[in-house]
């Protein structure tokens, strides 16, 4: 069912990508010279690769604010992750010891003190 519904989705999607890169194959001056009517740098390329190289650059910025933006939640979670492996070692450990030598009694469920 998943791979129908990958499918009813790519295929148009597939199929705009190809009539876009059909429709517009013309060639297209690219400069990064704003200034200059003879820029050192330019290239020549069809418009549908002007399109796609676009939208994949937007790609890979946007993915790399999200990665960026995101940091602060890894690093929380990587230190409650340290945390809580530091208290599951600290529990067996005091599991293990013989008779529960030296740890405080615990208070009763039935008295409170308030």
């Amino acid at each position: 069912m998943a791979q129908f519904l990958k499918g009813l989705i790519l295929l148009p999607i597939a199929i705009i990508v190809v009539l876009l890169a059909v429709a517009n194959r013309g060639p297209v001056t690219l400069s990064f010279d704003p200034f200059s009517r003879e820029p050192l740098f330019t290239a020549t390329l069809p418009l549908f690769a002007v399109i796609f190289l676009a939208v994949a650059l937007g790609v890979l910025i946007g993915g790399t604010a999200a990665w960026m933006a995101q940091a602060k939640h890894r690093r929380e979670k990587r230190h409650l992750r340290r945390e809580a492996r530091h208290l599951r070692h600290e529990s067996e450990r005091l599991r293990a010891r013989p008779g529960g030598a030296g740890l405080p009694a615990l208070p009763s469920s039935g008295s409170s003190r308030l």
